[in-house]
């Protein structure tokens, strides 16, 4: 009776030894420590990064953010420079996406984003003008002085306004792109708005802008931004082969999802200047339901408890 008791205890552990070592191996690759990542200068991709980030660091990981154009981000994950992507619009980035296939150079990870739109918009005030659609604006155009403002060189969206341009859509034929930065951009908007001048500029939700401004999203663009005033669905995106060796922070990835609000209520913050990790840090603070979802399943990157290390780290 001792000899099976004995036995028994050796058993026992054996196996409590076996579970402390599988505890504490990291489930990822070492190689999967950071996370690079990039970031075309939205100040959206900046939030849901910073979301991201402060997540990944309490489980033990490093992000390694880099600014790149969407272009360059896009071929920087061809060339395996790049892991993850979490701004991948659609439909504006399809064609970018289809040569991506093209080369399996990317997997989706997850929709990180429903209920999204992207397209021409002016001020309400005018709209109240009568300027609603797309093919309104030729009739104003020296109120415009014949500009259309867009984001950063290279951005899709520029692309499909630079092809209206060339085919004379609209009546578009002698109007000009000007490419500048979101903040550029978002600046012109408030001295027009100030002046109650005509401006005709890029405006998505989400973004902080929809509340700052009085704003009218233009119908009629379908062609070139989707139907449902570019009606969008975010992505995240990885690089091919980076979710079968980082499967952890894989599993993270494609519970993270995010919301309107949320993100207009971040992005507000960061344009006021607050530092996107704090701004991200305070939110998950406040809504502490939303890691339970986001963490089942993950663990730190030594095999720990995930839910319980990003709690003790965010003071919660």
């Amino acid at each position: 009776m001792r000899k099976n008791s004995a036995v028994a205890g050796l058993a026992l552990a054996v196996l409590l030894s076996v579970a402390g070592v599988g505890a504490a191996r990291a489930t990822d690759d070492e190689a999967c420590k950071v996370i690079r990542m990039s970031d075309p200068g939205w100040t959206d991709i900046t939030a849901t990064n910073a979301v991201a980030s402060v997540m990944l660091a309490a489980l033990g990981y490093e992000t390694d953010i880099k600014t790149l154009s969407v272009p360059i981000g896009y071929e920087s994950m061809k060339n395996k420079e790049i892991d993850v992507f979490l701004g991948n619009w659609m439909p504006a980035q399809n064609a970018f996406i289809e040569d991506l296939k093209k080369a399996d150079a990317v997997e989706i990870v997850n929709r990180n984003l429903e209920g999204a739109k992207f397209t021409l918009a002016v001020p309400s005030y005018a709209a109240d003008k009568g300027i609603k659609n797309f093919s309104d604006l030729q009739k104003h155009g020296d109120e415009f002085e014949r500009l259309i403002y867009g984001i950063e060189a290279g951005a899709p969206a520029n692309t499909s306004i630079q092809k209206m341009i060339d085919t004379n859509d609209f009546g578009l034929g002698n109007w000009q792109l000007v490419e500048s930065s979101e903040q550029a951009m978002l600046s012109q908007v408030e001295r027009a708005a100030e002046k109650k001048t005509l401006i005709v500029f890029l405006a998505w939700a989400p973004h902080p802008m929809n509340n700052r401004f009085e704003i009218t999203y233009l119908s009629g663009g379908d062609a070139y931004f989707g139907p449902n005033y570019g009606g969008a669905e975010v992505y995240t995106l990885a690089r091919t082969g980076w979710t079968k060796t980082c499967p952890n922070a894989a599993t993270f990835l494609r519970k993270l999802s995010f919301n309107i609000a949320m993100e207009n209520t971040l992005m507000g913050k960061i344009l006021e200047g607050e530092d996107p990790k704090e701004a991200a840090a305070a939110w998950l603070k406040d809504h502490p339901q939303s890691l339970e979802r986001w963490l089942a399943g993950v663990t730190t990157f030594d095999g720990g408890p995930g839910l319980d290390s990003v709690k003790v780290s965010l003071g919660l």
